[in-house]
């Protein structure tokens, strides 16, 4: 098994490292998924199956969208 290494910015972003973009085929503007099952989470391409899931429940998920929310939210 190989390891690649991320730093997250303050942001909590993080570059996919080149080993994991070759593998997966990821291009810029490619989305990713995150499968989470226990304590582990996997990444991958993101297929259009799930980009229609999440494209079908955006208008529902509208509740906590202004700045005061953004807000307290924040720091979690």
């Amino acid at each position: 098994m190989r390891t690649a290494t991320s730093k997250l910015t303050k942001k909590y972003q993080a570059t996919i490292p080149e080993p994991v973009r070759r593998l997966l085929h990821l291009e810029a503007g490619d989305a990713i998924a995150f499968d989470i099952e226990d304590k582990n989470v996997h990444i991958r391409k993101a297929q259009l199956v799930d980009l229609e899931f999440v494209q079908s429940l955006e208008d529902t998920l509208n509740e906590w969208v202004s700045e005061a929310d953004e807000e307290a939210y924040r720091n979690l």
